[in-house]
């Protein structure tokens, strides 16, 4: 660039104020702690997640976690913390009432 920028003296017109957006440092230096899991998901769903991460060369894996976090913000937080059908630990028969 050669062109030396003119500024002038003119009015700016309406200003408007937008709200800071941007994550604070601190938000960007530290990770959400992670836990670690096998998960089986269809090839179709890899593929597509695959192929986003290459056109916008970064990974897939945190692209699915960036989709799961954002729908678990979004999802009410009254809900109870596990499901009745999973309480009993996995192995365990029923007792017979009989």
């Amino acid at each position: 660039m050669n062109t030396k920028i003119k500024y002038r003296d003119e009015p700016l017109g309406a200003i408007r104020i937008i709200p800071d957006f941007l994550p604070s440092p601190a938000e960007l230096a530290f990770r959400d702690e992670g836990i670690e899991v096998t998960l089986a998901l269809s090839k179709k769903s890899v593929d597509f997640f695959k192929a986003e991460a290459s056109r916008h060369h970064t990974q897939y894996q945190p692209l699915i976690r960036r989709l799961l976090d954002a729908y678990v913000e979004r999802q009410p937080q009254d809900l109870p913390s596990h499901s009745p059908r999973t309480a009993r630990p996995r192995g365990a028969r029923k007792r017979s009432t009989a």
